[in-house]
């Protein structure tokens, strides 16, 4: 998008709307000196370094009502979505699709983390219960959820149904997202089974904290396949603003849906699709989803597996289904996108074609990329599926590692301490 135009829509926006404070990416401060002596001491980001501010909506028009009033400085530059084929009718994405996010090249990680608990195959969530600050896992393709215990694995949901996710290299899924609405309500997205019939579903957890079977659900919900939509599947991962659980799905290729559950006496109720994130941004597979501290639904769009480096950000407003931000990162695959204490986004990329590449990311503002964003590595990983962090400030993420020919892994979960002051 040419300079001119860009600062004409800035104005607009500006006054129309305030579509995603500043506060959304906090300025970075200066992280304390660490002691060097113990391993799973991480160093902080460099002082100097801005957190990303975001760039700016996508083009709307004049006449848009205002969403809100403009509280802070003008958002930073819009970037549509990296589209393989454009549109003749969307000269302006045509345009601004030419632009490239800057990414760094890779160098040594600069934070260490430490391994507390091996033995998963394939994990592909995690999530923190309320209250008792226990961790939980999707333990995958061992068709289970499970909870540390004494830096042990303890079986809370068994005999998930099952699937092989993939087209190569393939892994062995079962329970995928996770939620808590409260302490022993727990919420979870399926994977097991075929598109149409794969449930989200929600449990009471047993006080007594004894496992229960995977079909001792109080209620379940699917999406099955109309005369208009392909059924869906693969409920990845689970997002919630207190109203409502959003889900990404990867079943129907053609719309890439985010899905909706009400929220509704404890527990959920009227799952439906809500937002065609294919549709709105020309690239496939909503995977990694969380909320902004401002309250807004930010997808992790993770686009084609054998594609590099087309993966985006997409800011929505959760209650008009409107996409407020599009950001090209130049990552692979992002699977997981979570806010820190201080506001810090950071994404993690499962790097399906290259693993090696695969890592923990932070998005920061760079006025001297076209994209005024770039993505920073921190950490690498071995194809990294889910990050949460806990109530102390460390980021728990779980690694799908090394796989065999059965399409079974040698999976971990991994702490990257507070003291890494993310």
């Amino acid at each position: 998008m040419k300079i001119s135009r860009f600062v004409a829509l800035l104005a607009v926006i500006a006054l129309s709307s305030n579509l995603l404070p500043l506060t959304s990416f906090a300025q970075e401060e200066a992280a304390p000196a660490a002691a060097a002596a113990e391993e799973t001491k991480a160093e902080a980001p460099p002082a100097e370094e801005k957190a990303a501010e975001p760039p700016a909506a996508e083009e709307k028009p004049a006449a848009e009502p205002a969403e809100k009033p403009a509280e802070e400085a003008p958002a930073e530059e819009e970037k549509p979505a990296a589209e393989k084929e454009e549109k003749a009718a969307e000269p302006a994405k045509e345009e601004a699709a030419k632009e490239k996010p800057a990414k760094e090249e890779a160098a040594p990680d600069l934070l260490k983390a430490q391994v507390i608990l091996e033995d998963l195959n394939n994990p592909c969530g995690v999530a923190i219960q309320p209250e008792t600050g226990t961790i939980f896992v999707a333990d995958s393709g061992n068709h289970q959820i499970v909870k540390i215990e004494d830096g042990k694995a303890v079986a809370v949901i068994t005999d998930f149904p099952k699937d092989v996710y993939g087209k190569g290299p393939k892994v062995n899924i079962g329970p995928l997202g996770m939620h808590f609405l409260d302490k022993n309500t727990l919420i979870v997205g399926g994977g097991g089974m075929p598109d149409g019939e794969e449930l989200l579903r929600a449990y009471k957890l047993p006080e007594d904290g004894s496992a229960i079977k995977a079909d001792a659900m109080s209620v379940s919900f699917k999406l099955a396949e109309t005369d208009e939509v392909k059924g869906e599947g693969n409920f990845y991962a689970l997002a919630s603003n207190g109203e409502a659980i959003f889900v990404s799905c990867n079943g129907d290729d053609t719309k890439g849906w985010v899905a909706r559950a009400a929220i509704k006496d404890g527990t959920i109720a009227d799952y439906e699709r809500y937002l065609a994130t294919k549709e709105a941004t020309d690239v496939d597979a909503p995977v990694g989803m969380t909320f902004s501290p401002e309250g807004y639904l930010v997808v992790g769009q993770m686009g084609e597996i054998n594609v590099p480096g087309d993966s985006l950000i997409t800011f929505y407003d959760a209650a008009s289904k409107k996409m407020l931000l599009n950001i090209p990162t130049g990552l692979h695959d992002i699977s997981g996108i979570a806010y820190s204490g201080r506001g810090q986004m950071y994404v993690i990329d499962y790097a399906w074609a290259d693993s090696t590449q695969g890592g923990l990311f932070q998005v920061l503002e760079d006025e001297s990329t076209e994209s005024k964003i770039r993505t920073k590595k921190l950490l690498s990983l071995d194809k990294p599926t889910a990050m949460a962090f806990d109530s102390d400030g460390s980021l728990l993420i779980t690694v799908i590692g090394e796989a065999d020919e059965e399409a079974n892994s040698k999976g971990q979960l991994i702490r990257v301490p507070a003291n890494a002051e993310l």
